[in-house]
């Protein structure tokens, strides 16, 4: 650190300030090249059609190919190993590690070429199935495009970080259109320092990112929640929820913890397999059968991808099966683990809220059937869920 600041210069917080702006401006357009890419990816190994138009909140027709659906995620798969393998090996997995480690030890420098290479192999594991999220990749391609900026600009160690940090923030601000949430998780998890030198930059850069995802993909929130999600009548009953409350966040503490160890165990497993291409192979085609099970049985394939479909579906009450939702809950936690263990490139915070509303929905319906309390919801349990599996689960490690 102490070498990197005697060869670069310290520009000043105004000059800090506009350059977050651009990393902004780069991200939030970033951000939404991204789903359009994901979008006609998926378009065109689905249905044969190209097209972006994508809405990952609704569920989908099925693919005219039939059983050969299950070979989709392997195509994709096989492709991704090769951009991996041969251009940036820092592209695999969920991105926020990467970003950390080079905020930590490295001064904040990242290739550029892992912005281009992440978005290229993340949009191909989303698209053809992988059950993978999108939030992690984008952090990792702001973080690059603010890393970029700051290497082609000479300035403190500390600066370049600020803009990796503002890189990462604008990605998820840009993502869910949370500006606050963006700034935050910049501050939690990417700043060693957090000063009004270092502070405002970021909030340009969240602010001036949300601004670009509003104007090209409006201003909807991430999922539509019914209005009379949580209903309070009685203080009896409301604290006989909360103590349920307590009970389901002990449970999703469990559930992240499982996570967390099925996808060290699934990297150790795959990782006894030399040949990248045959390990991703493989991951791929159990994660494709698991998909067209799913389909055989409920008429959609519910864990490829992002999975927001079914959360959104939890959501609005058209899922409330304990079963079932159980069912889902272990199906994308083992899907998940493939996917990231055999190769994948993509996030886990998607995977996290889908764990985590199949899990809240299915302790909030067998809640409701044990206790007829009249605030027990299966969507308002699913949103708990999907908070506490978050808050305790890989997506923060």
């Amino acid at each position: 650190m102490q070498q990197d600041n005697l060869s670069g210069r310290r520009i000043g917080l105004f000059a800090l300030s506009l350059l977050a702006v651009c990393v902004g401006i780069v991200t939030g357009v970033g951000a939404v090249a991204f789903r359009a890419l994901i979008g006609l990816i998926h378009n065109a190994f689905y249905f044969g059609q190209l097209s972006p138009a994508y809405d990952a909140n609704a569920l989908e027709p099925a693919s005219p190919w039939g059983p050969g659906i299950i070979l989709v995620p392997v195509i994709g798969g096989l492709v991704v190993t090769f951009l991996v393998s041969k251009f940036a090996p820092e592209a695999r997995g969920h991105g926020v590690p990467e970003v950390m480690d080079a905020i930590f030890y490295r001064d904040g420098r990242i290739r550029p070429v892992v912005a281009a290479v992440k978005s290229l192999a993340s949009a191909l594991s989303i698209g053809t199935g992988a059950a993978v999220g999108r939030e992690g990749p984008i952090i990792q391609i702001g973080a690059s495009l603010g890393s970029t900026l700051g290497q082609w600009v000479r300035m403190e160690a500390w600066q370049r970080v600020t803009l990796v940090a503002a890189g990462a923030g604008a990605g998820i601000a840009a993502t869910f259109n949370t500006p606050l949430g963006g700034v935050m998780f910049a501050v939690e998890l990417m700043m060693p320092e957090v000063s009004v030198r270092t502070f405002l930059p970021v909030a340009l850069a969240t602010g001036t990112a949300t601004f670009i995802g509003r104007y090209f993909l409006g201003v909807r929130p991430a999922f539509d929640v019914p209005a009379n999600l949580f209903r309070v009548e009685a203080a009896p009953t409301s604290f006989n929820a909360l103590l349920l409350c307590v009970l389901l966040g002990a449970l999703c503490g469990v559930a992240a913890t499982a996570f967390i160890r099925a996808m060290h165990v699934s990297e150790r497993l795959f990782e006894r397999m030399r040949n990248p291409y045959l390990r991703h192979g493989l991951g791929m085609s159990l994660v494709g059968l698991m998909m067209y099970a799913f389909f055989l049985g409920s008429g959609h394939y519910r864990i490829d991808g992002v999975g927001y479909a079914t959360i959104q579906e939890i959501l609005i009450g058209g899922l409330a099966a304990a079963p079932f939702l159980a069912l889902l809950f272990a199906s994308k936690l083992t899907a998940t683990s493939i996917s990231l263990g055999s190769g994948s490139s993509g996030g886990i915070f998607s995977p996290s809220l889908f764990m985590g509303a199949t899990i809240g929905g299915a302790f909030g319906a067998t809640a409701q059937s044990l206790l007829p309390l009249p605030n027990i919801t299966v969507p308002g349990f699913a949103m708990i869920g999907m908070a506490a599996m978050v808050g305790g689960g890989p997506a923060r490690q």
